[in-house]
């Protein structure tokens, strides 16, 4: 399968830049499998679109504010994206400019609030990295860290909490699993009102989801590894949910991949913690889900992949096409689909 098969085109002035002055009014492309049907809403009429015992299943990951600023022993300025916790204050780390950072080399932060030491270089040219400091680290990133946006978002992000959702809770994403960036508080509180359960999973969300599918085939491609875990009552909403025959909605590739992940071939859960490389694209067979919450994905993305297998390539790139016609506002700020 070829990854050119996954490409479209897509005006530079649809990527959004920023974010949506209210959350649960962003646009709302709802795309049936079965009928083959499009239809174009707000996202807070996907109320509609749930039904009783239906179970909504999102990532409740949180953002850390990972791009960090500081400079060499020589006075050198250099820039750090923290990638993955390996253990304790150990990291993996993208680091810039890769060629002067060595093993052995030391970096320091915020004036001396934080001090880093180059341990090793990685595989793909990543470092690992061993930081120093006194107190709490989160406190530390809050005070001198940036978000780290995607490379395709070149405003500057005013409010900081609008790249995390309102259910972010654990530390530890270097990027926001982004359809769950529509929800509020209020429509939260109406989905569950209406008898639909929410369950949880945390999957740390990595910088390789905006990583260029680099291989001509998809076969060919090496999928990143993130790190996941899900409690025994969410296992229990989403188990008790499919032995009744009701829907498993995922809020999210991050989601879906994590459900994929830990399924059997019943779609039964289980408590679960590890590190997840699943690659879906089509041809693939769901076992735990059965519809899908999503933003619009960069082109030849495994993201793009991923709903191409849950709804069919052709007619995603159909949905895609007439997204671009009516001007829907793409990727992470962008507008959301919900696959049925």
């Amino acid at each position: 399968m070829k990854v050119s098969d996954f490409n479209y085109n897509l005006p530079e002035e649809l990527i959004a830049q920023v974010p949506i002055s209210k959350r649960d009014e962003s646009r709302l492309m709802v795309v049936n499998r079965k009928t083959k049907t499009i239809e174009h809403k707000t996202f807070k009429d996907i109320i509609h679109y749930l039904e009783p015992g239906d179970c909504l299943v999102r990532n409740n990951t949180k953002v850390i504010p990972a791009r960090i600023y500081g400079k060499k022993e020589t006075g050198a300025k250099v820039e750090f994206l923290l990638l993955k916790n390996i253990k304790q204050d150990i990291w993996e780390c993208i680091v810039r400019p890769g060629n002067k950072l060595h093993v052995g080399t030391k970096v320091e932060f915020g004036e001396g609030i934080l001090t880093a030491e180059i341990l090793e270089v990685m595989d793909g040219g990543t470092r690992k990295v061993k930081f120093t400091y006194q107190g709490i680290f989160n406190e530390i990133l809050d005070k001198i860290g940036l978000m780290p946006l995607p490379p395709y978002i070149h405003e500057e992000l005013k409010e900081r909490d609008r790249y995390q959702t309102v259910y972010a809770k654990y530390d530890g994403s270097a990027a926001a699993p982004t359809a769950g960036l529509h929800f509020t508080p209020e429509l939260l509180k109406q989905i569950e009102a209406k008898g639909i359960k929410i369950a949880n999973v945390t999957l740390h969300v990595g910088i390789g989801t905006f990583r260029p599918v680099k291989e001509d085939t998809v076969e060919a491609h090496e999928m990143h590894s993130e790190h996941y875990y899900i409690k025994q009552e969410d296992v229990d909403k989403i188990n008790e949910t499919k032995k009744k025959g009701k829907r498993v909605i995922a809020v999210g590739t991050t989601s879906c991949r994590v459900l994929e992940t830990i399924a059997d071939e019943k779609g039964m859960v289980k408590v679960a913690e590890g590190d997840t490389q699943i690659f879906i694209y089509p041809g693939y067979q769901f076992k735990c889900l059965d519809a899908l919450i999503t933003n619009f994905h960069l082109p030849q993305s495994t993201l793009l992949m991923l709903v191409s297998a849950l709804a069919g390539k052709d007619f995603i790139m159909k949905a895609y096409e007439e997204a671009v016609k009516e001007k829907y506002r793409f990727f992470s700020f962008g507008d959301a689909m919900l696959i049925i």
